[in-house]
């Protein structure tokens, strides 16, 4: 906490460009007022706030929202803040907060798939150094670059949206869920091969990209041909014909992983609960292995992404607006975030924390967003994957696709997601 209280000090005095912000202009807050008599006799700046979050995050005074909002104010004396919380999920403020920026909240959470959207309405503020700073310390590039447009930071991440793997732990060892092809030959794996948000990590494994380098140079397309890709897919193909994998369709790796048929699936934070009642005892979760190309090992990438918090430019107090989005990224907020709520936190620190420690979904999760990922692109010319990658799967399962047509079938599978 006094790291963070530092932090938010130091962007007090970072922010201070913004002040004619903070006090007049049309926004969704009522404007602000300075009196006398605040802290230490100096003066008390008095503003309403308007706060868009999910209602799991605001059920009542004890949920995650109004417990920062509290500790904000404790941090602040100097600011006498009247909250005004309103339910819009995260998947949801794209779409909301654009209808009418000057009207829309000056704080909301938002999943970064929508930071274009936003960005060009307008409706999403620039960080300033010191939060910018505070990005930068705790995340990884995959979830600085999730909020970052035209290359400059947009938003606070406080969590990630990705995959990984669970598995029956009584059936491999920690050194055995390193490498898939060493799973393959002592349990029954499982993976949603016709998935494209699932087949991807394959080819960006082995040096594919999907626009450039970092996912946000929509002029570079997507490259997953070449000998490269070839390579992969005759991986892939291989993969389908292993006696020892099963194609995970329809909740059947689940329902596997109960009956004993399957031992390792891959999936997210969301089935936690089902994979724990299904494994009990030998429940069990890890980054993404790695898998055997030309002789070498390499590193499955999920996609990942991140839900953030930010401030509206438009906002009538944007100084403060940007300070409290800042304190909903940080490393106290997210840890309470987690403690409340379960929400995994992006700050990688947090793995040391003896709760997060100990839960294997959490530490899995962001293994895989530090060492084990790539950014889920969000340009428009990302719309052109899903269908091509999709039907790629479904070729290799339906054995459309072989190792003696692999190279050819690649070359056309990756013009398909360029056309």
């Amino acid at each position: 906490m006094r790291k963070t209280i530092a932090l938010i000090g130091a962007t007090l005095i970072a922010l201070g460009g913004l002040a004619a912000c903070s006090g007049s202009g049309s926004g969704s807050g009522s404007g602000s007022e300075t009196t006398a008599g605040g802290a230490a006799g100096g003066e008390t700046t008095t503003v309403t706030l308007k706060v868009w979050g999910p209602s799991a995050e605001q059920v009542d005074s004890n949920s995650w929202l109004p417990v920062q909002e509290k500790a904000f104010e404790a941090a602040h004396p100097d600011y006498k803040i009247t909250w005004q919380n309103s339910v819009v999920s995260e998947a949801d403020a794209g779409s909301t907060v654009t209808q009418d920026p000057s009207a829309a909240a000056d704080v909301y959470l938002f999943a970064n798939d929508q930071l274009g959207t936003i960005a060009e309405a307008g409706a999403i503020g620039l960080l300033p150094p010191d939060a910018e700073a505070q990005v930068e310390e705790q995340n990884s590039d995959v979830m600085i670059t999730s909020v970052t447009s035209d290359g400059q930071l947009y938003g606070v991440p406080y969590t990630a949206n990705t995959w990984f793997m669970y598995y029956n732990k009584s059936k491999f060892t920690e050194d055995d869920i390193k490498s898939l092809d060493t799973m393959l030959e002592k349990g029954i794996v499982s993976f949603p091969l016709d998935n494209s948000w699932y087949i991807a990590a394959f080819y960006a494994g082995n040096g594919g990209t999907l626009f450039g380098a970092d996912g946000t140079d929509e002029s570079a397309g997507i490259n997953f041909g070449g000998d490269a890709g070839a390579a992969v897919t005759t991986y892939l193909v291989n993969l389908y014909n292993n006696p020892n994998f099963v194609v995970d369709t329809g909740g059947s790796g689940i329902a596997g992983l109960k009956n004993g048929t399957i031992d390792a699936m891959f999936s997210g934070s969301w089935d936690a609960q089902n994979v724990q009642e299904a494994l009990g005892d030998n429940y069990a979760a890890a980054k993404p292995p790695t898998f055997t190309v030309d002789g070498k090992a390499v590193q499955m990438k999920a996609f990942a992404g991140s839900k953030a918090a930010a401030y509206n430019p438009k906002s009538a107090n944007a100084k403060i607006a940007a300070e409290f989005a800042a304190w909903l990224g940080s490393t106290d907020a997210q840890k309470s975030h987690y403690e409340l709520n379960g929400v995994i936190p992006s700050d990688a620190s947090l793995a040391s924390d003896s709760a997060i420690a100990a839960d294997p979904v959490a530490l899995a999760q962001i293994a895989t967003v530090e060492s084990a990922s790539i950014l889920q692109p969000t340009v428009p010319k990302m719309g052109n994957f899903w269908t091509p990658a999709e039907n790629f799967g479904k070729s290799i399962i339906s054995k459309e696709v072989t190792v003696d047509n692999a190279a050819e079938k690649t070359e056309a599978f990756n013009a398909a997601m360029n056309a």
